[in-house]
Order: C-alpha cells, then sequence, then structure tokens
C-alpha cells in the first residue's frame, strides 16, 4: 500500500508540470507569431523603411509616416537616412498643421546638424510653420479684433527668416523668405497701428501715443507708418499738447505730402486731423 501511494504522488506531479510547459510553449509561440505579424518591417534596411514612409507622404498618410520615419532614425540612428527622416518628420508636422511639433523638429535637427547641406531648409520650414500659424494676421482684421490676438507667431516667424537670409544669402528659399518678412513686416505695424487705433477711440490717448510711436520706430517703412503719423497728432491734440503735434504734423507733410488724411480737412474751418 505504501509503495503504491508513492508512485501515484510522483506521476500527478509530473503530468502537473508537462502541461505547465505545454500552456508555456503554446504561449510562447503565439506571442513570436504575433510579434513577427505586428511588425513587418522588422527586418526592413533603412532604405526601404525611407522609401515606404515616402509613400505614405505622398498619399498624404502624415502620421504612419511619421512613424514609420520615426522607426527609421530608433533602428539606424546613424547616416543619411537618419538625419533625412528628422526633417521629413518636420515637414509631415508642418503638414498635418501640429506648429509646435513642427517647429521643434526643426530646432532639434538645427542643433544636431548645423552644417548640414539641407539646414537651410530647416530654418525655411519653421519660418513657414509660424508663419501660417499666424498667416490671417492681416485677413482677420475684420472677423477679430487684434487687440485680443497676440502676433507672437508672426514675430516668431520673421525672426526665423531672418536667420535663414543672414546664414544663407545664396539659399534657394532665401527669395521667398524676403517676400515673407516683407509681409510680415507690413502686418506688424498693422497690428500696432490697429492697436493704437483702438485705444484712441476709447479715450486711451497716452497708451494711443505709445502704440503708434512703436509701430514707426520698430517697422519705420511699413505702409502703415503713415496712419501712425496721424494718429500721433491727434493724440497729441487731444492731451493739448500742441507743439508735439505740430512737430509732428510737420513729419508727416514732409513724408507724405499727398497723404489722404488731408483731404478730408478740406474745404473746413477745422484742422484736418480733427475731422476724423
Amino acid at each position: 500500500m505504501h509503495s503504491s501511494g508513492s508512485v501515484t504522488a510522483i506521476v500527478y506531479p509530473i503530468r502537473a508540470f508537462q502541461a505547465l510547459l505545454l500552456v508555456v510553449a503554446l504561449l510562447l509561440g503565439g506571442c513570436g507569431a504575433l510579434g513577427e505579424k505586428g511588425d513587418e518591417q522588422a527586418n526592413w534596411p533603412a532604405n526601404k523603411l525611407y522609401s515606404e514612409a515616402k509613400s505614405l507622404m505622398a498619399e498624404g498618410a502624415w502620421e504612419p509616416a511619421i512613424k514609420l520615419f520615426e522607426k527609421l532614425e530608433a533602428r539606424y540612428p546613424y547616416g543619411r537616412y537618419a538625419q533625412q527622416s528628422q526633417l521629413e518628420v518636420a515637414y509631415a508636422y508642418f503638414r498635418q498643421q501640429e506648429t509646435a511639433s513642427a517647429i521643434s523638429a526643426c530646432d532639434r535637427f538645427i542643433r544636431l546638424h548645423p552644417n548640414h547641406p539641407s539646414v537651410d531648409y530647416a530654418y525655411y520650414l519653421k519660418g513657414l510653420a509660424n508663419f501660417n500659424e499666424d498667416i490671417g494676421i492681416m485677413g482677420f482684421i475684420s472677423n477679430q479684433d487684434l487687440t485680443e490676438r497676440d502676433p507672437k507667431a508672426a514675430r516668431e516667424s520673421f525672426d526665423a527668416f531672418k536667420e535663414l537670409v543672414r546664414k544663407f544669402p545664396d539659399s534657394k528659399y532665401t527669395p521667398d523668405a524676403i517676400a515673407r518678412m516683407n509681409y510680415l513686416v507690413n502686418a506688424l505695424a498693422s497690428y500696432e497701428v490697429h492697436v493704437a487705433r483702438y485705444y484712441l477711440k476709447r479715450g486711451a490717448y497716452v497708451a494711443a501715443l505709445n502704440r503708434a510711436q512703436m509701430a514707426i520706430k520698430t517697422y519705420p517703412d511699413a505702409p502703415a507708418h503713415e496712419e501712425a503719423l496721424f494718429l500721433m497728432i491727434k493724440a497729441y491734440d487731444l492731451l493739448a499738447m500742441n507743439d508735439l503735434r505740430d512737430d509732428t504734423e510737420r513729419i508727416m507733410r514732409k513724408n507724405f505730402p499727398k497723404s489722404e488724411y488731408y483731404v478730408r480737412g478740406l474745404g473746413s474751418p477745422d484742422p484736418w486731423w480733427k475731422l476724423w
């Protein structure tokens, strides 16, 4: 009886152990199959990962393309495909209108590869990202009060383009960057003048004067310079600072002898600036 009980006690643990091994083997086999099926690009070389990601971008599949470029860089961190992937990621974020991510990717590329042949493009793309973020600075004047909007993106776009022009005057992107800088100067000057007009209408004459002066000092060649001088004349007049008003009017007549603002005062006994 004792020997029979001993055999039974040995057989059951062995069978349980064998069953456990079978379950583990099945689980490992299943995980392996899933892993192999789930990562079809596991053994792809860098050039194939890059070409596949570019194909996704051509189809407008920006998010899958970004993931594939990031996978390429993680597996092959050195070499031209990894560097180019960083630029492609920045562009993909730009096309997705994820401005912060696009700018961050551009900054990363500039920091890691300051002497790369395409670093001028990184500066240009950074400027574009901010430019598109604030592209409506002129157009939304009729839709939104500019005093409620911070033109930070426009200033940062200008700075990025300015850096491109300074460092790479012969870059193929420089002419377009200069054109956009001119647009941004006009837009930012118009913003300051709009704010000055806003303050003037609400009786905040000193604040209006300060914003008009800022527009002239910061953006002296912008078309908005003319209205900025006009607003200064009005603010000085309303503040009873007659000498400064007259000095500013002389400057305005010298720089804008045919200003439309003078026409409004013809045939009236009152000074032209009081008819606005």
